[in-house]
């Protein structure tokens, strides 16, 4: 079987090595489909020395020159969209319709920031000394890290790079293992469209070998890291004593909300589509439903009908709508997640293991609904990260609110309701960072503010103007004009 060679972009050249690193396509992971470059602990260290100095020549570029750049590297996604979309679905198994969209959003992730170019980058500010003009204004801060997941492949890297470059910073790029080839994909169009050598470095490779090259180096001024919790804290506690600034956005146990009165039928294909979009491995996904107890049946019998519907398969193949999960690996976690549901009391409504014939040489779950479940289990509490949803009722708004809140996360919840006042006190009162009304958990815009609460993240957003918190620094500049 022929295997594909990839290479990867460090010190404004590609690049290989004497090792590589298989990729696996999940609807059948007996052979490999792709390899990349891994890395030496001594290549990324001088992958860390290409940075910095393309960090030195790409602050001193024209704000509207790096825009321009950004907005090549817009069209050329665009213009590339049916080859990189099939190189996502390849390698992380989403349908090509999610794989698409993913290649829309992150082309749309360099043409607004490429239009912040044009907005104001500080301001003026009166001063109590006479005959001075006191300014202040943003600037970048050098050499950043992102460490990005597998789960989105492209709009993750795609929402760091685009405000990092914006505001004038060099990027190391470290993709995940099990899907690598959508940043190298995103890196050839950033390269072609004119990036100065070393401003972005894309680092493939074996973390074990790598890890301390990768994240000790004394030339990094921040790190932005999408992922789990235990790696996200463990990053978090390695750079704190170096002060590196830290940006992360980590696990969510999504709650949706369905109160009487609520239009059932749209927010079951709401749910459905936020549970089992992208095979529930989306962070944003819904995992929890809470129904009102007089209409929790009905709304359980709606869902089982939509989630039985699902057709698991090839994303290549267009009648497909929930594709595998990345790894067997991934797909061994969510089975054991199920698996200690049941054992706890929950009770199967849907699915519940594997499909067998022949996708059972693919990495699939079998779309899941947990019914009985109760707030001591783990299925409850633990973020599970694929097609798995559990069910339960609730009396009242005052409940409803409680549970949602009874979380170590706080990433995002929904309702669904015909009422404003519930809305808005949903709203007000959800320890979550994103709220949605009559609509899905997911699906956030390049320019809506985005991220967690609580266990979900760290105080820094990403998207929008936000965005730009971090990954600049503000200087105050005291001009005296006068004698």
């Amino acid at each position: 079987m022929f295997v594909r060679t990839m290479e990867t972009l460090a010190g404004g050249e590609w690049t290989g090595s004497e090792t590589w690193v298989d990729v696996f396509d999940p609807v059948d992971v007996r052979q490999p489909v792709v390899r990349v470059p891994a890395l030496t602990a001594a290549q990324v260290t001088a992958v860390y020395a290409a940075a910095a100095a393309g960090f030195a020549t790409w602050r001193r570029t024209p704000a509207l020159e790096r825009a321009k750049i950004l907005a090549k590297a817009a069209t050329l996604l665009r213009v590339r969209a049916a080859e990189i979309a099939l190189g996502v679905v390849t390698e992380n198994g989403k349908t090509l319709t999610e794989a698409r969209g993913e290649v829309e959003k992150a082309a749309d992730f360099f043409d607004y920031y490429a239009g912040q170019a044009r907005e104001p980058y500080g301001s003026l500010v009166h001063d109590v000394r006479p005959d001075t003009q006191t300014s202040f204004r943003r600037e970048p801060i050098g050499v950043v890290l992102a460490i990005t997941p597998w789960n989105d492949p492209l709009i993750t890297p795609a929402r760091k790079l685009a405000p990092a470059l914006s505001a004038g910073n060099a990027v190391v790029l470290k993709p995940a293992s099990e899907t690598p080839t959508a940043a190298l994909y995103l890196a050839r169009a950033l390269h072609d469209a004119g990036l100065p050598a070393g401003v972005l470095n894309v680092v493939t490779g074996r973390t074990a070998e790598i890890s301390g090259a990768l994240l000790d180096d004394p030339r990094i001024a921040a790190l932005t890291f999408t992922g789990s919790n235990e790696v996200g804290e463990g990053l978090r506690a390695r750079v704190a004593p170096r002060n590196v600034r830290f940006q992360a956005e980590l696990g969510g146990k999504n709650a949706s909300v369905v109160l009487a009165g609520a239009d059932l039928a749209a927010a079951a294909t709401a749910v459905v589509a936020a549970a089992f979009g992208q095979a529930g491995q989306r962070c944003t996904a819904t995992s929890r439903v809470l129904v009102d107890r007089s209409v929790h049946y009905e709304f359980l019998a709606l869902l089982r009908d939509r989630v039985a519907a699902l057709r698991l398969g090839s994303g290549q193949d267009a009648a497909t709508n929930v594709g595998p999960l990345v790894s067997r690996n991934q797909q061994d976690g969510v089975l054991r997640h199920i698996a200690g549901a049941i054992k706890q009391g929950a009770r199967v409504e849907l699915g519940g293991d594997a499909p067998a014939g022949a996708l059972a040489h693919g990495c699939y779950v079998n779309p899941t609904i947990l019914a009985d479940v109760t707030g001591e289990m783990d299925i409850w509490r633990d973020e599970v990260f694929g097609p798995v949803l559990a069910v339960r009722p609730f009396d009242g708004i005052d409940e409803a609110i409680a549970l949602v809140n009874d979380s170590a996360y706080g990433l995002a919840a929904a309702v669904f309701t015909d009422r404003l006042e519930a809305a808005y006190r949903f709203a007000d009162e959800v320890d979550c960072g994103q709220v949605a009304v009559n609509t899905t958990t997911s699906g956030w815009d390049v320019h809506h503010p985005f991220g967690g609460f609580r266990n979900s993240g760290s105080a820094f957003k990403e998207q929008g103007t936000e965005a730009l918190h971090f990954y600049t620094r503000v200087k105050s500049v005291a001009v005296h004009f006068g004698r």
